[in-house]
């Protein structure tokens, strides 16, 4: 497993949105925005799944994911395996931290799942010569 730095950490709890990227069984590419999402542990981010359709069917078919995330010129590709919480304790807190979410904003919101990214390789995006260097 890779380890997030704290300055990756710093960067994916301060940016709005990041992209999470799934395939289909048949190679089909998706990719969406996120917007909730929570580091657990250096090694672990948690993002709810409010709207997904395809990247839900994508993920049960095959778990590996990508989540960009990037500020100014620099940023990261995370690379890693999901699994799915729809019951249990850490499902009922982004279920509660969610709608709490939608209350401030004004606009219904309701977690379907948990999703749970353990990070398995970290990669630069940022320009220059250190573009596409693999961190772990």
């Amino acid at each position: 497993m890779a380890q997030m730095t704290k300055e990756m950490i710093d960067m994916l709890e301060t940016v709005t949105f990041a992209i999470l990227a799934t395939a289909s069984p048949d190679g089909d590419p998706n990719a969406v925005p996120i917007g909730a999402k929570k580091i657990l542990d250096n090694e672990t981010i948690l993002v709810s799944d409010q709207f997904f359709n395809k990247t839900l069917a994508n993920m049960k078919a095959n778990p590996r994911v990508s989540l960009t995330f990037w500020k100014d010129h620099g940023g990261y590709q995370i690379k890693g395996s999901v699994t799915i919480e729809t019951t249990g304790s850490r499902y009922e807190e982004t279920a509660r931290w969610i709608e709490d979410m939608g209350k401030k904003r004004g606009f219904p919101l309701k977690s379907k799942g948990a999703v749970i990214l353990k990070v398995e390789e970290i990669y630069s995006i940022g320009v220059g010569p250190d573009a596409g260097k693999r961190f772990s």
